[in-house]
């Protein structure tokens, strides 16, 4: 992953780094998933509907443009991780 461009998000308070990772998302473009306990939140340029990570088979996750992860998704930190940077 260390080709990858990672954004952090640390607002303080309950889903306040989710919320400003979606809003991100949301202000350049990208579709994001919904949330499924610990797992990852696919991303993809464009308007798109994208389904929770445990049902995203393994060549769609491949296809994703990233996703966004967390140790504690409702507490934070929440990181943005871009694998095309070519899509922002």
């Amino acid at each position: 992953m260390e080709n990858y461009l990672r954004i952090t998000f640390e607002q303080l308070g309950d889903f306040e780094a989710y919320h400003s990772a979606c809003n991100w998302c949301d202000d350049n473009g990208f579709s994001h998933g919904s949330m499924a306990r610990d797992m990852p939140i696919g991303i993809l340029k464009g308007d798109w509907s994208i389904a929770k990570w445990y049902n995203l088979t393994h060549e769609e996750r491949e296809q994703l443009d990233g996703f966004l992860e967390s140790p504690n998704f409702h507490e934070g930190p929440v990181f943005i991780v871009i694998k095309n940077e070519e899509a922002i």
